[in-house]
């Protein structure tokens, strides 16, 4: 709801304006353009938070809408692809009301999704801390312990992450459990601290046994440079619909590219913003992976329903895709189905 004022609602000042009056009757390939009218325009209200997630929002349909009238993919307007594939990581989640219940889900979403091509995982391991997701509380000594179930299910070929949500409080806490997992080959640790811990992500960066991502909930490349310059992470995360739409993103991957950073884009249950995210991926010589969340690896409704990314995964890999646009297909059906309406007080 505070997106749809974002966009509907008429300004109460001039860099305090609805984003549907500052884009009405615009040339929609002005993308770089409008963004900057769009941030400008809004900022007094929203420069940052949902605010940006709208204009993202707006950024992407705009890519969509020159892809789509110039018969060209997104990723040819962002200036070709760097390969003919990308590689992505299944996003697991695990569910389960005991610890041991817990580990195996993991287990078993890790093996399900090996079985299915993939290459490559992120666990979702998390028994503390503020975004405990099953309300699950453990200790660092369980999680260490399905961190080693899991590399010992698929074995030492397959790359894995893992995803502490924001468990730990400093950096010292994350070191005394992270030197323990050095062994286990980690390619990157996701959000080990919370989000505005900069110090401590860099001392980590530092002297921890591998890379440290983080940038999930960050909008705009100004908070991106605050991350890589002072916290130091060697993986950014921009969300392509959170950071600013494509728009930004590119500016996140340059910034990141010119301090010698890997970008690993966050995605998580759109098939709009996955397949935003591929585009994204395929333009850039610096994202080894991004986050994939194919239908069959879900139980959400919306992951399943509402979109067709256009994404065909053979042999671990992702073909580029080569529909005009984004190349999603909506289903109105199930936009409608799921459509919130206002609330009458």
């Amino acid at each position: 709801w505070i997106a749809k004022a974002v966009i509907e609602s008429p300004g109460s000042h001039t860099m305090a304006l609805g984003i549907k009056e500052l884009l009405v009757g615009q040339d929609p390939f002005d993308t770089s353009a409008l963004w900057e009218k769009m941030y400008v325009g809004t900022c007094m209200s929203t420069r940052r938070g949902a605010g940006v997630c709208a204009i993202g929002a707006i950024d992407m349909a705009l890519w969509d809408i020159k892809g789509k009238a110039l018969g060209l993919p997104c990723y040819k307007l962002l200036g070709g692809a760097h390969a003919d594939y990308i590689v992505p990581y299944a996003s697991l989640q695990p569910d389960g009301k005991t610890v041991e219940d817990y580990r195996q889900s993991l287990v078993n979403w890790l093996l399900k999704a090996k079985s299915h091509g993939f290459r490559a995982a992120k666990l979702e391991c998390t028994l503390g801390g503020p975004y405990r997701h099953t309300g699950l509380q453990g200790t660092d000594e369980e999680m260490t312990e399905i961190i080693i179930a899991c590399r010992e299910a698929v074995g030492a070929s397959f790359t894995l992450m893992v995803d502490v949500q924001y468990l730990w409080r400093d950096a010292s806490s994350a070191l005394r459990i992270l030197k323990q997992w050095e062994s286990l080959d980690i390619f990157f640790l996701e959000t080990p601290l919370r989000t505005d811990n900069l110090e401590g992500y860099a001392v980590l960066a530092r002297e921890a046994p591998m890379r440290i991502a983080a940038g999930e909930w960050l909008t705009t490349r100004f908070e991106f440079t605050e991350l890589l310059d002072r916290g130091q992470v060697e993986v950014a995360q921009p969300d392509v619909g959170r950071v600013g739409g494509l728009t930004e993103a590119m500016r996140v991957c340059h910034l990141a590219e010119d301090k010698g950073r890997l970008i690993v884009p966050h995605c998580w249950n759109s098939g709009i913003g996955i397949a935003a995210s591929a585009h994204l991926a395929a333009a850039i010589p610096h994202c080894p992976f991004i986050e994939y969340l194919p239908a069959n690896l879900t139980d959400s409704p919306l992951r399943i329903e509402l979109a067709d990314d256009g994404l065909q995964m053979q042999n671990g890999f992702l073909h580029l895709p080569d529909k005009p646009g984004l190349g999603v297909e909506l289903n109105m059906d199930a936009l409608e189905k799921y459509k919130a309406e206002p609330l009458t007080l």
